[in-house]
């Protein structure tokens, strides 16, 4: 496995790490045992880094990181958490200093810590970019000790450049994957000269760039990619990455013949994100042991051909790009 610099903080990372939204709900049903044994997995084959949120599974990714990491024993891995979406209804407003104290002290009670590593915000509204009163909060946090480090989780390229102006900032979380490649285009370079920490969500377009469905593939009712496909319940860009289904489909094939000798598609999606120096960690789910360690095997695969990079660029605006680039 691989490390790359955390941005400012002095952390080394692994550049795949573990995304544990899948292992707190709406992704199908959870089973704790295999969700256990996937982060036992991840860990072992050198995984360092995983993020996950208070309101994934209201606590539960939490406490089952938190098992995990008493367990095992010995050295930490680097987590990340999130906090601001446990508000009724989204506003700047309700990151006040009181709402941040309160949801930071029960993922401290959650991870079972005495600071938290890293705080995101998680996909606040645009607007409290604008606000720098929130972020002298979460210098108070820093000073308190409660938290070491602060980051954000973005849905736009241009909330992402906005809150890197802010000096405390040392990570932005943001969907990237061949079939969201704007943030590549100019943020990845301003984050770069600021030495700020780039975490890859939904790096398979919630599945999509795995290959395996199909149009009439079925997802159960408790899951983002039925429930959320047109965006009922949260930003529709979380949900295979903003782009319509059906397209989705038809793009994956025109990627899946670059795929070469005996690897996957979902690793050759991930190898795609690696290609990019400026990405600090990428973070697919794993449900179960055997996706953990696919997913960290894709660490030891060769770097992909400028001719394919090319391709995949190609499909991307020929298929794809009218439906997110401007959106997000």
């Amino acid at each position: 496995m691989r490390m790359r610099e955390f941005g400012r903080t002095g952390r080394s990372v692994s550049e795949i790490g573990f995304g544990a939204w899948a292992i707190g709900a709406a992704w199908g049903e959870v089973n704790d045992e295999e969700a256990l044994a996937a982060l036992h997995t991840a860990l072992n084959s050198g995984v360092n880094f995983i993020d996950t949120a208070d309101v994934y599974g209201d606590g539960h990714s939490e406490q089952l990181i938190a098992r995990v990491v008493k367990e095992r024993g010995g050295e930490r891995p680097f987590i990340a958490t999130k906090a601001g979406r446990r508000l009724p209804e989204q506003s700047v407003a309700g990151f006040s200093a009181d709402n941040l104290n309160t949801w930071i002290d029960r993922s401290l009670k959650n991870l079972q810590v005495d600071a938290l590593d890293l705080v995101q915000l998680h996909c606040p509204p645009t607007d409290l970019y604008y606000h720098p009163e929130v972020f002298e909060r979460l210098d108070r946090l820093v000073e308190k000790g409660k938290i070491r480090n602060y980051g954000v989780s973005v849905e736009r390229v241009e909330e992402a450049l906005k809150a890197i102006e802010y000096p405390g900032v040392v990570s932005v979380q943001i969907i990237f994957n061949a079939f969201r490649q704007r943030p590549a285009e100019h943020f990845f370079r301003q984050a770069q000269e600021k030495k700020v920490a780039i975490i890859a969500r939904v790096p398979l377009a919630s599945g999509l760039l795995s290959g395996k469905f199909k149009i009439d593939s079925k997802f159960e009712a408790n899951d983002h990619r039925l429930f959320n496909r047109n965006g009922e319940a949260f930003d529709v860009g979380e949900t295979f990455s903003g782009v319509p289904y059906e397209k989705g489909l038809e793009a994956v094939e025109r990627v899946r013949p670059l795929v070469g000798g005996d690897t996957t598609m979902a690793k050759f999606a991930l190898r795609w994100i690696l290609m990019f120096d400026a990405v600090t960690v990428a973070i697919p789910g794993a449900r179960n042991p055997a996706q953990a360690r696919s997913n960290a095997e894709t660490a030891s695969l060769p770097p992909l051909s400028g001719a394919v990079m090319e391709k995949i660029k190609e499909i991307y605006e020929e298929d794809i790009r009218q439906y997110v680039h401007q959106r997000w």
